[in-house]
């Protein structure tokens, strides 16, 4: 049986008359088909037009947005209709009942004020006019098939009482609830642990295959797409610069831009001493009208060229390992009052433990990295060796000092050598502020600079350190987009010279080229300064790529601790087994099995 293509994008154009959405064309003239039950992915940096192609073909681009070209839909009746050609009335009945979107965030898409079974049956009565009776049914075998636990109490739970899985499976039973022909997945997993991430992908995947829908899967995450796609169009500046079948992009690469994308990857099979970047790829004119060469031809020469060898990684472990700690964390425990009654803990009486009985050492010098699932204890954790969470038992060290029990005026102090850069680099920056005047109130509290003028100085040259112009600073931080806005958080904890640096999911939020940035400035920042790092996160490729040694949390404890190297290659734990089996890989051998397990599943539901 032939596939007929269930969406035919043709000259697409997506312009902006308003400037402070960004202004001019986000996407410029693209076309591509989605054909029945087939997933095509969009990838691409952010600002490269990729979710502006997403919401103009759900008809949800906000006014100030001229959309031009044609959209055309194949309706579950068989019947197609031109969607650039419809009034809002009749798209909002196509919306939701040919065609589904499963957001980014789906806290802020599901209503806090209405339950998650309500919001699901708004659809099934709206779309196909049930009765309250039979949508509730209904919603009762959605969540089934979503795979939710405890289905009658999650009906009447509020989005804020489930977990982050819990509710994207919830997003996901409402993009199913009416059977549409096209499901549009923005960035659906970027905030999910890789468990959870995994857990998703499987399901939706077969999902589609149960239903034989088609997917339009938007992401930047090159290695999850390597996994789940058929097709991939690439995206950069609103135009699609290469397109093809999974293999042959993934493989074959033809377009420097790609191979920046691919490249820029932490990867599993190889130590790197810095990570490939998009601009090593790219030709850019110079100001003499001339184009600079590329510094590599190829993912593999890039690859080849910042290898560590395993005689680097030893001398510097020598190095590393053969002084006294600078923290070092004892017996430390750390609980919180019972939460309200929830549907996690509907008897709760116990205050409860988010970090129990820990005790780890941290050496000058070394990044040591602490991974595990949301919920484990990680940023509890953090926040207890910074003295900004109270903790029930133990003791914390730093430089041989016992800092659990120094009082404010003491910690003010030793705010100067231990920082910490935050997840989201805009909700830690005031938006009041310019940066300028950000950075000179912390530097007048830490004393740091003898004047205005000499301080100001200091600014300049640390915001170059971090890739970033002096002229810079007199914005503010809406001016910016997410990767710089995470280099100025960076600056900021420059500014204070300190010892220790906490970096708690600080490049979980970011593009993967963006990502690859960030992890070389911090790396370069270490062997320059000798900083020492504690990296929080979930993603282990991250963690490879830039630890030494690794820390496995769950349920509070550390359940697993060694070598970088010797925890991925060789450890024996359950737990972190299944972390490091939800990585998606991204090499060509795991995209050949992927393949074949996507055709041997869609056979056998044929």
């Amino acid at each position: 049986m032939v596939s007929r293509n269930v969406l035919e994008v043709n000259n697409l154009t997506v312009a902006f008359s308003d400037q402070d959405m960004g202004g001019g064309e986000a996407v410029r003239g693209i076309q591509f088909n989605i054909k029945q039950g087939s997933t095509v992915a969009i990838v691409g940096e952010s600002g490269s037009g990729k979710s502006a192609t997403a919401l103009a073909i759900m008809g949800l681009l906000p006014d100030q947005a001229i959309c031009k070209g044609d959209i055309r839909l194949l309706r579950k009746n068989g019947q197609p209709v031109l969607l650039s050609k419809i009034s809002d009335r009749a798209y909002a009945k196509v919306r939701g009942n040919d065609m589904s979107m499963i957001f980014q965030e789906p806290m802020s898409s599901l209503n806090p004020v209405i339950s998650c079974g309500e919001q699901v049956m708004e659809v099934l009565v709206r779309h196909r006019k049930m009765s309250r009776s039979e949508a509730y049914s209904e919603c009762i075998k959605l969540f089934d098939q979503v795979k939710l636990p405890r289905i009658q109490e999650l009906i009447k739970s509020y989005p804020h009482q489930l977990s982050g899985g819990q509710k994207q499976r919830v997003m996901i039973a409402m993009a199913l609830a009416c059977r549409p022909q096209l499901i549009i997945a923005d960035e659906p997993t970027t905030a999910l642990d890789l468990t959870v991430q995994k857990e998703i992908m499987d399901l939706l995947q077969d999902l589609q295959n149960r239903f034989n829908t088609a997917l339009l899967f938007v992401s930047h995450d090159l290695s999850l797409v390597s996994q789940i796609a058929d097709e991939v169009l690439v995206m950069r500046d609103g135009e699609i610069v290469e397109s093809g079948n999974v293999w042959q992009v993934f493989s074959r690469p033809a377009h420097p831009y790609t191979m920046g994308l691919l490249a820029c990857r932490p990867r599993m099979n190889i130590k790197l001493k810095k990570l490939p970047v998009v601009s090593d790829f790219m030709s850019v004119e110079r100001s003499d009208g001339r184009f600079s060469e590329q510094k590599y031809k190829s993912v593999g020469e890039a690859l080849l060229k910042n290898a560590r060898s395993q005689r680097e990684v030893t001398e510097a472990h020598a190095k590393i390992y053969s002084q006294l700690p600078l923290l070092e964390v004892k017996n430390v425990s750390v609980s919180f009052p019972p939460q309200q009654q929830s549907i996690f803990l509907p008897n709760a009486r116990k205050r409860v433990m988010a970090v129990d009985d820990v005790s780890l050492n941290v050496y000058p010098g070394e990044s040591l990295g602490l991974v595990g699932e949301s919920g484990c204890g990680k940023s509890s954790l953090a926040r207890a060796i910074l003295r900004l969470q109270k903790i029930d038992a133990g003791v914390l060290t730093f430089r041989a000092y016992e800092i659990s029990s120094y009082k404010q005026s003491q910690l003010r102090r030793l705010r100067k050598d231990m920082q910490i850069i935050f997840q989201d680099p805009f909700s830690s920056l005031n938006p009041k502020l310019t940066i300028r005047s950000s950075f000179l109130e912390i530097m007048k509290i830490h004393q740091v600079g003898k004047n205005t003028q000499e301080r100001i100085e200091k600014i300049a040259e640390i915001l170059q350190l971090v890739g970033l112009l002096p002229d810079m600073m007199n914005r503010f931080p809406n001016a910016f987009s997410g990767g710089q806005r995470q280099r100025i958080t960076i600056a900021r904890t420059l500014l204070l010279e300190p010892e220790f640096i906490i970096c708690d999911e600080s490049v979980s939020a970011l593009d993967v080229s963006v990502q690859a940035q960030v992890l070389n400035l911090l790396n370069h920042l270490k062997s320059k300064f000798n900083f020492t790092f504690l990296l929080i996160s979930h993603d282990l490729a991250v963690v490879k790529f830039f630890c030494d040694r690794i820390l496995v949390m769950k349920d509070g404890k550390i359940v697993e601790e060694g070598m970088t190297d010797t925890i991925f290659n060789g450890s024996t734990n359950e737990y972190t087994q299944k972390l490091i089996q939800a990585i998606p890989k991204g090499e060509l051998e795991d995209i050949r099995k992927a393949q074949q397990l996507r055709q041997q599943h869609r056979e056998s539901l044929a």
